[in-house]
């Protein structure tokens, strides 16, 4: 597949009909060093290199072509899934590619669905008003009745770590304090909009962690924008990647041009 890859690198300088590139032309193009490079190919980030008879690494257009895409896929999906996915590529699994490119776009989608839930609950905060910090403390009893719910409820809730009231000494009865309170009617709200615990727990941590639901609504309108950020991102990479896709699929067709190339004629001078 290489040698069919090299038929359709054009642009630049060519040397015996083929366009070469150096490691520090590839290095310079991306702000990498050219170690870097060499490391890139060498795990799999970059399709195998031919060598000159003295040891040299020859680089070619499609290896431009691949450290660009790679260079896209990191800004939207990380280290962790940009260099898997660049090694199926070029080890002929492109299915096994874009399922992991499936599996962070289902991530991002939990995340989302994660802030939705956290919405949720500050509404329902919101519209119960602001809890007096010297009510004092409810049994679990007045607490049932308070939310409408069961006290076997919130005993389960509690054993799933998503409510923490004190004990009174002496007695061991649990007593809950205004942020229990709080709690328990987040959950209450998020269960009745059909949330399992797992999703749940992160909004309480929020709102813990915050110390006010005004703060942690701030935090997720932060978050929900490095969301919207990222989704851009990773559109720009999955459509970088399509076009590499396009390029590394077509094999040994025939015709092939520059413009088949992600962002045009390549601007690098040869040399090894």
């Amino acid at each position: 597949m290489v040698t069919a890859w090299r038929r359709r690198a054009r642009g630049g300088r060519a040397v015996g009909g083929e366009v070469r590139f150096r490691s520090v032309d590839l290095a310079r193009s991306a702000g990498v060093s050219t170690q870097q490079i060499r490391n890139y190919e060498e795990s799999g980030v970059l399709p195998p290199a031919p060598r000159t008879e003295s040891g040299y690494r020859v680089f070619e257009e499609v290896h431009r072509q691949a450290l660009l895409v790679f260079r896209a896929l990191m800004k939207g999906y990380g280290p962790v899934t940009a260099t898997p996915v660049m090694r199926r590529v070029h080890g002929g699994d492109v299915p096994g590619a874009l399922a992991l490119v499936d599996a962070a776009h289902a991530a991002l989608h939990e995340e989302r669905v994660a802030l939705r839930a956290a919405d949720e609950a500050l509404q329902a905060l919101a519209g119960a008003g602001p809890a007096a910090s010297s009510r004092p403390a409810l049994r679990i009893g007045e607490v049932a009745g308070l939310l409408g719910v069961r006290t076997s409820a919130l005993r389960v809730w509690e054993a799933a770590g998503l409510l923490t009231p004190r004990r009174e000494r002496g007695t061991g009865y649990r007593l809950f304090d205004p942020a229990d309170v709080r709690d328990a009617r987040l959950v209450h709200t998020l269960r009745n909009s059909h949330y399992l615990f797992d999703r749940i727990r992160p909004v309480l941590d929020g709102l813990r962690r915050e110390g006010s639901s005004e703060a942690l609504r701030a935090a997720l309108v932060a978050r929900g924008e490095a969301l919207t950020a990222r989704t851009r991102a990773m559109l720009e990479g999955a459509g970088a990647l399509h076009a590499y896709l396009g390029l590394v699929t077509a094999g040994d067709s025939a015709g092939g041009s520059a413009g088949d190339s992600v962002d045009g004629p390549a601007r690098s001078s040869a040399g090894d």
